[in-house]
């Protein structure tokens, strides 16, 4: 199937090639389901939304009957529901009661594959009308298995690729940036973010924890709202300021992953940017003195102030007088006609 690798750059093409095998093997639908985590964000195809919409409301994920047959679906087989359960388990089961029969939906057949180390299902579903799948569907649809298994796990290499790229732009702009997957878990971070963690802001057991109390609940609300949201919906785009005791605060901002980093199977749902979390990276002295016509002793002094530093703790580490200090500060005002610390620190970032 061509749309396969298709699927592996774009992964808003999975519903598609769903149809596509749906349409091969006289189904109605199709879902993507992960053997471990099962989240609501799943691909599947328009037919079967509703029911899945209505499965993890109610929680089905954690007693799907059906998770008994994954270790044979991993070992090759496509199982189909008797495969895996009795026909009294069946028709006492609250899931084809409340999920699959009010829909239309009377017969299963899995197909197990990999992407890299994580075990995915096919599920496919005809209706009643349909027909259970018999010997030669299920051989179709072994022949699938290693397809999915190239597919995905390109798709999760190739996203991989993808997210490292928009992290190490952000990095070259001095942009710390951490990325979440849908569980708000981390899992990926650039230099400039590591570069910044401390004791106020920090990771741990994969998650992003901050020791100011209105900025963490703020955080979790977030990563709730991350695990519930489907797929299609958009972040949250309010900031979180998170202060911290010795360092300036910290503003967070929330970004969609796009393009073929979405891909459900690395999971990457939201990238973070953590502004102010490192020191500003001051031009050099000679630079400044170049560029603003400084005296070299007024440079360094500005140099101090742009990358951070108090103009007390300045004067100290230069040496001199804070009144000297005041005096050159007062000087580099005039010439660059500036009137407020603030301002020139802004003029001087444009040379960065």
């Amino acid at each position: 199937m061509t749309q396969l690798g298709q699927a592996v750059v774009d992964p808003a093409a999975w519903p598609d090639v769903m149809e596509s095998i749906c349409k091969a093997v006289g189904a109605t639908a199709a879902l993507l389901l992960q053997s471990d985590v099962r989240t609501a964000d799943v691909p599947r195809t328009a037919s079967i939304d509703e029911a899945v919409r209505l499965y993890f409301a109610n929680n089905l994920q954690e007693s799907d009957p059906r998770a008994k047959g994954f270790p044979r679906l991993m070992a090759g087989e496509v199982l189909t529901d008797h495969d895996i359960l009795s026909p009294e388990e069946i028709r006492a089961d609250p899931m084809y009661n409340e999920v699959l029969h009010p829909f239309g939906f009377q017969w299963f057949a899995g197909i197990g594959f990999w992407a890299e180390s994580a075990a995915w299902v096919l599920a496919i579903q005809r209706t009643s009308r349909e027909g259970p799948f018999e010997k030669r569907d299920k051989r179709l649809l072994a022949t699938l298995a290693p397809r999915l298994t190239e597919t995905a796990t390109l798709s999760t290499a190739v996203g991989r690729v993808a997210l490292s790229g928009m992290t190490g732009i952000l990095d070259r702009l001095r942009q710390p940036a951490v990325v979440l997957d849908r569980q708000g878990k981390v899992i990926d971070l650039n230099a400039a973010a590591a570069a910044g963690l401390d004791d106020d802001i920090r990771i741990a057991n994969r998650q992003l924890v901050v020791r100011d109390k209105n900025a963490a609940a703020r955080l979790d609300r977030l990563v709730s709202m991350i695990r519930a949201m489907p797929e299609s919906a958009a972040l949250p785009a309010e900031p979180i300021l998170v202060r911290r005791d010795r360092r300036r605060s910290v503003v967070v901002r929330v970004l969609p992953v796009d393009g073929a980093a979405r891909t459900v199977f690395l999971g990457a749902r939201a990238i973070l940017l953590l502004a102010n979390l490192t020191p500003p990276q001051a031009p050099e002295a000679s630079l400044i003195s170049q560029a603003l016509g400084l005296t070299g002793a007024e440079s360094r002094l500005v140099s101090l102030l742009a990358g951070g530093m108090s103009i007390e703790a300045a004067a100290e580490h230069l040496g001199i007088a804070r009144e000297t200090a005041r005096n050159q500060l007062k000087a580099a005002f005039s010439k660059t006609g500036t009137h407020r610390q603030a301002e020139l620190i802004s003029l001087v970032s444009q040379l960065g």
